[in-house]
């Protein structure tokens, strides 16, 4: 058992918690790291599956996240554009198939009037309520009490231009059915990204990956704390008490260290806290407030073959079908590599139904599915893997966590409250960036920068 003394503990080594670790250091202060995983980079993972680099978690970067992109200069790490010569392919609700090029789904006349139309009031809301404080708004009740679901349908009779749309947040971001979440919960989601027009954007939105993966943002940071970062440790107890000299005394207590300390970051996502024990007990708006918070469920497949099969046919691998099993579809080859590589998400129901397949089933089933944008050659799939973080002990969904029904307006100013030397971070608590990896360097950078200014002030309180 490790017995540690440092200024800060941080519970969680992905992005968020270890981008925290490192601006703390570099403010002079001391910190240890604890993760319960055996491996660094949360919700990140770059993963070698039967000889192929997949990208398990998190991996795209768009042109808005520029915390994120301040960091990969910092670390020395590259980037490179995703693939997008040649056609999309659109599945309609019918099941036909269209090749087209542009922005705009191939569509009726009136759908894409509709489209256009529910593109236009949610980039308003957008504008107009913002990212960072949107249960503020004086039309945040109203539009937190409705689901995304009915409000689409309030605005537009056109059920193919709601599902569309609803396609991006629900199905795409969110991953939880819309009538599971609030107008307000996806209008955060759409002023998080500058637009929902951005979300709309696969070519914004899905712009570039780094060379070598994502997870080197936090395998690269946790090199540079060295042994500050402990593995395989998950956290039990937090105990503190307030010191005398207005400052605070904090243990935690994880499997393999005692780490004694002043602050404690919660650098996980909010369905995890309960798995820790606080004494004294987290006040009762918290505790409430994280029972309203959770996250959705996606499966993230992966298809590699000999060669990227879809460019000879002049397509570019985009496939975007809201009544398709896999809704979206995307060429994912990894920077120089000559076999093709393409990654397809299933979400929310869709996930439901095709868990209760045998995987052999569940397999058919998707690469059937992704024929259906493809061609017959998607079948011949040389390696096959479903990223499944729902069943994920230490994250337990995927992307991020949401509130549910009402939850935004209700609780959403206490979400960042410390609970006196505790402080939250983690991309589901982002404005900018929210649910991405820019969202979780933002939140460590800013929770870092509160507890520098928090410790100067006890530090300048004269003792008596």
């Amino acid at each position: 058992m490790l017995n540690l003394d440092r200024d800060v503990v941080i519970v969680g080594a992905g992005p968020s918690g270890l981008t925290a670790a490192r601006e703390l250091k570099k403010a002079g202060l001391t910190v240890a790291v604890l993760e319960a995983r055996d491996r660094v980079g949360g919700r990140t993972w770059t993963d070698t599956i039967d000889g192929a680099v997949l990208e398990i978690g998190g991996q795209w970067v768009s042109p808005d996240q520029t915390a994120l992109m301040g960091l990969l200069d910092e670390l020395g790490l590259k980037m490179y554009s995703r693939y997008r010569d040649g056609e999309s392919v659109y599945v309609a609700p019918d099941g036909s198939r269209t090749r087209y090029t542009g922005a705009s789904f191939p569509v009726s006349e009136n759908t894409a009037t509709e489209m256009d139309k529910l593109t236009a009031i949610l980039d308003s809301l957008a504008a107009e309520i913002g990212a960072e404080e949107p249960w503020a708004h004086p039309k945040a009740r109203e539009l937190d009490t409705i689901s995304f679901h009915h409000w689409l349908r309030q605005n537009s009779t056109d059920e193919e231009a709601c599902n569309n749309i609803g396609l991006f947040i629900a199905g795409g971001m969110l991953t939880k059915p819309a009538h599971a979440f609030s107008a307000l919960q996806a209008v955060l989601m759409a002023a998080s990204a500058g637009s929902f027009s951005n979300l709309t954007d696969e070519d914004f939105i899905l712009d570039k990956r780094v060379i070598g993966g994502m997870q080197q943002v936090s395998l690269l940071q946790a090199a540079e704390l060295g042994d500050d970062v402990v593995l395989n440790t998950p956290v039990r107890t937090i105990n503190w008490q307030e010191d005398a000299d207005g400052g605070y005394r904090v243990t935690v207590v994880s499997e393999r260290a005692t780490v004694n300390a002043r602050f404690v970051i919660m650098a996980v996502p909010p369905n995890l806290y309960s798995r820790v024990s606080f004494n004294p007990p987290l006040p009762r708006r918290q505790h409430q407030m994280h029972q309203h918070q959770s996250l959705g469920l996606v499966i993230k497949v992966h298809a590699v073959y000999s060669t990227p099969f879809w460019r000879e046919d002049g397509l570019s691998g985009t496939g975007f079908g809201a009544d398709a099993l896999v809704q979206e579809v995307y060429d994912n080859t990894n920077h120089g590599d000559t076999r093709g590589t393409l990654v397809g998400f299933i979400s929310d129901e869709k996930a439901d139904a095709v868990f209760e397949l045998s995987a052999e089933d569940r397999k058919k089933a998707v690469l059937e599915s992704i024929a259906g944008f493809l061609g017959e050659k998607a079948l011949g799939a040389e390696v096959y893997y479903e990223s499944d973080w729902g069943s994920e002990e230490w994250t337990r969904g995927a992307y991020a966590a949401s509130y549910d029904l009402g939850g935004l307006h209700r609780y959403g100013k206490d979400q960042h409250a410390a609970v006196g030397p505790i402080y939250w971070s983690s991309s589901d608590l982002a404005a900018e960036g929210y649910q991405h990896v820019d969202g979780a360097v933002r939140m460590g950078q800013a929770t870092a920068a509160r507890i520098v200014t928090a410790n100067n002030r006890i530090s300048a309180v004269p003792v008596a």
